[in-house]
């Protein structure tokens, strides 16, 4: 008997019916017997906004029952948005997953709690455990021995200056992974696969909206993690796919893209230094007044990665291809459909410009993927 993981990109629903964001996956969250996301909004009732948040947008606490109506059964909120709203606002998010039933991973009232696996079992018996870090960390969102907060997997950047005659040139940018946190993250996999036979990390990750490209620190993290015993690796953060690089048998999904995620705009932020600074990382990216998806074109190209698992193996990992419209509503792409090849043909292109030599395999269930 195989069991089915699905795990899908950023969740931040801002309307009024959230059930809406959920009108065209829900089955398919439904029918997987472990469906994963990455929390990038509170659900609370009220907080205090922290100063160093660059964009925070409190959901209502019935977010968290649209999420279990949906189908999801664990949430990551190891992320640069769980402590957007304070001490208050986070701990009443986790509550409110934890009254429907879903299992926040990744975040708790210290780093002990923070590190704690998310825990499954499948129907044949295979053991899952689900872990959740975050690169992407505002000041103090981090936990540590007396503070709330998320599991960190930190990472340092140098700017190198190329050439030393030239003032003002463009530097190579560096960038390599805490140590400490490292070295957490790998006791933490090892430990994990003690007790269960297939680990999966989430890794909160990367450069946001740049297409292709990956930080130096991240196939490093990727490396480490599967050398501790991970089985797959799901990332987040970067709002538009990133390259897939097979480790091994293990798929590394560097970034699902978004999933429920909803964006406002209006002239004002439009026009704002904050956003233009964001804009111009991205291909193409035009503001929409009236549509509730205010990310770059490319965002409409998404993901959910499917994993099958049996006998205490991952038998089978691949993705399902998903397209956004303006609606910022996830729509499953059938092989056929009118947005099935753009998803495969651009997740292709990026994960060739990364350097990964990885091929995508198309099928009825899923796209596979597997080292070329």
């Amino acid at each position: 008997m195989t069991g089915i993981l699905l795990a899908v990109g950023d969740l931040a629903m801002d309307r009024d019916d959230y059930d809406e964001n959920f009108a065209a996956t829900r089955q398919m969250l439904r029918e997987a017997d472990i469906s994963f996301g990455q929390l990038e909004t509170s659900f609370a009732s009220g907080g205090v906004r922290a100063p160093q948040a660059r964009h925070a947008v409190m959901a209502r606490p019935d977010g968290a029952d649209a999420l279990a109506r949906a189908g999801f059964d664990v949430i990551s909120m190891a992320g640069n948005h769980v402590m957007d709203w304070g001490n208050d606002a986070f701990f009443e998010t986790r509550a409110n997953l934890e009254r429907v039933g879903i299992v926040p991973v990744g975040a708790g009232e210290n780093i002990a709690a923070a590190r704690k696996p998310a825990s499954f079992t499948l129907k044949d018996g295979s053991r899952i455990a689900i872990l959740a870090y975050s690169s992407i960390l505002p000041q103090s969102y981090w936990a540590d021995e007396r503070r709330p907060g998320c599991a960190p997997m930190r990472a340092f950047t140098h700017y190198e200056q190329i050439e030393h005659d030239q003032p003002g040139t463009p530097p190579r940018i560096r960038s390599w992974p805490h140590i400490d946190d490292l070295a957490a993250m790998e006791a933490d996999i090892r430990a994990a696969k003690r007790d269960h036979d297939v680990v999966i990390v989430s890794l909160h990750w990367g450069i946001h909206f740049v297409r292709a490209a990956i930080a130096e620190y991240q196939p490093v993290v990727a490396r480490a993690a599967v050398a501790a015993g991970a089985d797959a690796i799901l990332g987040g953060h970067a709002h538009i796919l990133k390259g897939v690089e097979m480790i091994g048998s293990v798929p590394v999904f560097y970034s699902l893209c978004n999933f429920a995620c909803d964006l406002r705009m209006d002239e004002a932020h439009a026009q704002s230094k904050s956003f233009n600074e964001i804009r111009v990382l991205a291909e193409e990216w035009e503001p929409d007044f009236e549509g509730l998806y205010n990310f770059p074109k490319a965002s409409r190209l998404a993901i959910a990665a499917r994993l099958e698992i049996a006998g205490g193996k991952v038998l089978r990992s691949g993705f399902i291809p998903l397209y956004i419209g303006r609606d910022a509503v996830p729509h499953p792409q059938a092989p056929g459909s009118s947005h099935y090849d753009e998803v495969i043909d651009y997740l292709s292109a990026v994960t060739q410009e990364a350097g990964f030599a990885t091929r995508f395999r198309r099928g009825g269930d899923m796209v596979e993927v597997e080292a070329a």
